[in-house]
């Protein structure tokens, strides 16, 4: 049974890692700074459940698990970078325009990333790709927590 459960969470992170990278390519949406960072652990789940499949032990599924909390700890973040309910980066996201010089203005404006961190470039049923990370990247941690105790339980 963890075996399955290892397949699911690592095909899972693929098909997330693989998905965002067709809206890069196949739907022309280019991603922002904290798109990217949200990639990096998914092909760490991914690469650990190929790994975790043929070594076993549990520490494998909780670094799985780690891995997807991370993602989805970014996507939730920058859910609320999007919704401005905190502030992002401040390289990818705009800044206060209130009480500058021309000048400094100029130079917000010619300093601005291409792809902002603060805008919802795609969303489906109100939810955005980052929200939609963040709520299937949890799913995907429970499975490999499952895995992980059906390990430690000896049910391979």
């Amino acid at each position: 049974m963890s075996k399955v459960l290892i397949s699911i969470a690592a095909i899972g992170s693929a098909a997330l890692l693989l998905g965002a990278l067709g809206f890069q390519y196949i739907g022309e949406i280019p991603p922002c700074k904290m798109c990217y960072w949200q990639r990096y652990p998914h092909a760490a789940a991914a690469g650990i459940g190929l790994v975790a499949l043929f070594v076993s032990g549990a520490s494998l599924p909780y670094l799985g698990a780690l891995a997807a909390l991370v993602t989805a700890g970014i996507g939730a973040f920058h859910v609320g970078v999007e919704h401005g309910w905190w502030d992002g980066p401040s390289t990818c996201t705009s800044g206060p325009i209130a009480n500058l010089s021309p000048e400094q203005l100029m130079e917000q404006i010619m300093t601005a990333p291409l792809v902002r961190c603060d805008e919802i470039a795609w969303a489906f049923g109100g939810i955005s790709m980052a929200g939609w990370n963040a709520i299937l990247s949890f799913g995907l941690a429970v499975v490999w927590f499952s895995a992980a105790r059906h390990v430690q339980k000896g049910n391979a």
